[in-house]
């Protein structure tokens, strides 16, 4: 892998509320070979703390990119998206959805609310690796140019 625009490890959130599905990212993410931090949170409003450094997430960093599911109870992905997008502190933080959901109603209510990237993950780990991971931290960490927005 080349190496990384970036002048520090991304700092990456995931926003998922199956620990397996969790658990199956961290892992494609460490054997994409890519330096990170990761973080993940549970649910949407979890994700919302995180992203403005409420309560337990005071110390939370600002992440560089998330990846973000739809189907969780509660605030679901939709919404968080749209508040994300809508926050004019956190729209430029590249958000690809990353879910089972291959419903032509989602991905067309994901991109109306100006998600980065629509990704289905129902393939095996190694080409969820192979095909998803790998690339998308290619593009989005060495390709891509990135607004630098940290504080």
């Amino acid at each position: 892998m080349a190496e990384p625009k970036w002048m520090h490890n991304p700092e990456i959130l995931l926003v998922d509320d199956n620990s397996a599905d969790i658990e199956l990212t961290r892992l494609a993410l460490l054997e994409s070979g890519m330096p990170h931090r990761f973080h993940a949170v549970t649910s949407g409003v979890h994700a919302l703390k995180f992203l403005k450094q409420i309560g337990a997430y005071l110390e939370a960093p600002r992440p560089d990119f998330i990846l973000l599911d739809i189907n969780m109870p509660g605030m679901n992905g939709h919404e968080v998206l749209s508040q994300i997008k809508f926050d004019e502190d956190l729209r430029s933080i590249p958000v690809v959805i990353l879910t089972t959901s291959d419903a032509p109603h989602d991905i067309s209510l994901a991109y109306r609310n100006y998600a980065n990237s629509y990704v289905t993950k129902r393939i095996e780990f190694t080409a969820f690796i192979e095909n998803v991971i790998k690339p998308m931290c290619h593009y989005w960490f060495q390709v891509a140019e990135m607004a630098a927005v940290r504080e």
